[in-house]
């Protein structure tokens, strides 16, 4: 059976949908893909270079009577696109209209009392943007781009630094290597979310799990 080689951008979902299957677990739960499930856990946030086993695809047959009507109907998972949406020290934007426009498609949405936003999308979205409608807000009518599929593993340095920068904490473009700027974020981070003691602007595994935790994935 093909094994797939996980390109950046990619995430199992639309990966499921590229090789005919309407449920990504089907691939996710193989026996042969344990180890990569393990290791990243999170089959939304995938690295280049992984490889997934992709089993062959089993065919099912069922019965009718010709010259009738038959009605057959497939499970299929949900994709879901969550955001939070915060202020300044990590306040939450709650009950705040927003247009979120996937794949050129615009939805109306409010916030609820944590600042979250979801809505279901399809398994082959790249894209998004959200606009949050509301002028009590510093960033009334900015445009915010969403790419879906894009955030690396937390374990990577273009991982850590994508959420920092989500957070607020500038850490640098994820194509270039500033390690003065990256450490000083992580410092920053450390700072707010682990105390003084833990500062030491190295972004170890403990730093990592609370960087994963604080961001939300």
């Amino acid at each position: 059976m093909p094994k797939h080689t996980v390109e950046q951008g990619e995430y199992l979902s639309q990966i499921a949908k590229k090789y005919g299957f309407a449920d990504y677990r089907t691939i996710w739960d193989h026996p042969e893909n344990a180890e990569l499930k393990k290791k990243r856990q999170n089959p939304s946030v995938l690295f280049p270079g992984d490889q997934l086993f992709v089993p062959a695809r089993d065919f099912k047959e069922e019965s009718g009577s010709t010259e009738q009507k038959h009605r057959f109907q497939a499970k299929q998972g949900k994709l879901m696109l969550r955001l939070v949406l915060e202020s300044a020290y990590f306040k939450p934007i709650a009950d705040a209209p927003c247009e979120l426009t996937v794949e050129g498609e615009m939805f109306k949405l409010v916030s609820d009392a944590e600042g979250k936003i979801e809505k279901e999308i399809p398994a082959t979205t790249k894209k998004a943007t959200v606009v949050i409608k509301d002028p009590l807000t510093a960033i009334n009518d900015a445009v915010v781009p969403i790419k879906i599929g894009d955030l690396d593993p937390v374990e990577e340095v273009s991982g850590q630094k994508a959420r920092l920068n989500n957070l607020g904490y500038f850490a640098g473009p994820l194509n270039k290597q500033d390690e003065a700027l990256f450490h000083s974020a992580v410092e920053e981070f450390q700072c707010e979310h682990m105390g003084p003691s833990a500062v030491d602007g190295k972004c170890g595994p403990k730093t990592q799990a609370k960087l994963k935790e604080v961001h939300g994935c």
